[in-house]
């Protein structure tokens, strides 16, 4: 049975990605079931520092499960490391201060790694929390799945579909970069999904030797084209000889040294160029095949939720809104088989969920032929 019912703060933070919207619904709903007000707020920690503040009433919440983005809006800031004008500032106390005078009972915090820290932060600051694990990257610890990373992995697996059609045609290698700094979760899920002949992961570092080995192999068995898909975080096992030099390159460059530090302090992710595109030049060299490059960037937060997603995204606000008609705070709503339960969040604060080497779908993918970079097929 619930207890006295209170007010609570919903906010989404870091990258969007398909689902928040559809959490957001199942958040507000479940909680005004249980009696509590909802407000939202609005682009993350920024919007509880900035006292940027809006009611959520049933209606507002009404048609949006099937929308992608998040209706609140989001920010990477963090309370404890803030641009306020041209200065980085510690706005934990005004977070905490905006509240309490909203007289929150608990804020809700729908996001990834760095949304489960911050929020701990708030934690130990004096607050009540209450989190939900979002990324498309699907590494958060202590679960075993992420809302969006199922949209994420169909909107992958499909552009890959599309791109055979290409490379048989022409008879090339093409390089597809997915996202995945830290963990190669979207990568290796999309890549076995989508047939890719070699899919390159974080975890294992790659040896270009050993894929252009795979990739000339294939073409002397009769098969004329190769997909590769690439995480964005991958790392070669040994440095190739242009990677050094550009590595020297971008070492000498104090300009560019400058500008990489200030958009860190500014909060700013700088364009880079595409990991995907190195390694296509370099196979190029080695094998001299054509290959071709396409990097599916922001596509894939973008879009529905899966009906998978929708479901999860359902089950977890649920979730929350029964933990907090019990007054169950400071927990992340994580997967655990069919349930969906508690974990206590300083067990997942600062923590990543990588792909184990030893895992089912490592085995999976190469006892179906697939290079993942670290020895030829």
């Amino acid at each position: 049975m619930a207890k006295s019912a209170g007010t609570i703060g919903i906010l989404t933070a870091g990258g969007d990605c398909p689902g928040l919207n559809a959490v957001i619904r199942g958040v507000a709903k479940a909680a005004m079931h249980y009696g509590w007000k909802v407000l939202g707020i609005q682009d993350g920690f920024r919007g509880l520092v900035e006292n940027r503040v809006t009611p959520i009433e049933n209606i507002d919440v009404s048609g949006i499960l099937t929308q992608g983005g998040t209706f609140l809006g989001s920010s990477r800031d963090k309370p404890h490391k803030m641009l306020m004008g041209d200065t980085i500032m510690d706005m934990t106390e005004v977070a905490v201060a905006n509240y309490e005078k909203l007289r929150l009972d608990c804020l809700v915090c729908l996001g990834g790694n760095g949304t489960q820290k911050n929020a701990y932060r708030l934690h130990k600051a004096g607050i009540n929390v209450l989190t939900l694990p979002k990324t498309i990257d699907n590494d958060v610890a202590k679960t075993e799945i992420t809302f969006g990373f199922d949209s994420a992995m169909a909107i992958a697996t499909e552009a890959i579909d599309r791109l055979h059609t290409t490379a048989t045609s022409h008879h090339r290698f093409i390089v597809c970069e997915i996202m995945g700094h830290d963990a190669g979760w979207l990568c290796l899920g999309s890549g076995i999904a989508g047939g890719a002949d070699v899919i390159l992961i974080p975890e294992i570092p790659y040896k270009l030797d050993a894929i252009a080995e795979s990739l000339l192999n294939r073409r002397a068995h009769g098969k004329r084209f190769s997909i590769l898909a690439v995480a964005e975080g991958v790392q070669p096992s040994a440095p190739h000889t242009s990677s050094k030099k550009a590595g020297k390159k971008a070492k000498k460059s104090s300009s560019e040294t400058d500008l990489v530090k200030k958009a860190r302090n500014d909060g700013l992710h700088l364009v880079q160029e595409p990991v995907a595109n190195r390694i296509a030049r370099e196979l190029q060299t080695l094998t001299g095949v054509e290959a071709r490059v396409t990097s599916l960037g922001h596509v894939q937060r973008g879009g529905s939720p899966t009906a998978f997603d929708r479901l999860l995204c359902t089950r977890l606000g649920t979730m929350a809104g029964q933990l907090l008609a019990d007054r169950h705070f400071n927990t992340m709503v994580a997967v655990k088989g069919n349930r969906c339960e508690p974990i206590p969040l300083k067990e997942v604060a600062g923590k990543t969920r990588i792909v184990p080497t030893d895992h089912p779908w490592i085995s999976t993918a190469r006892l179906v032929e697939t290079c993942l970079g670290d020895q030829p097929v």
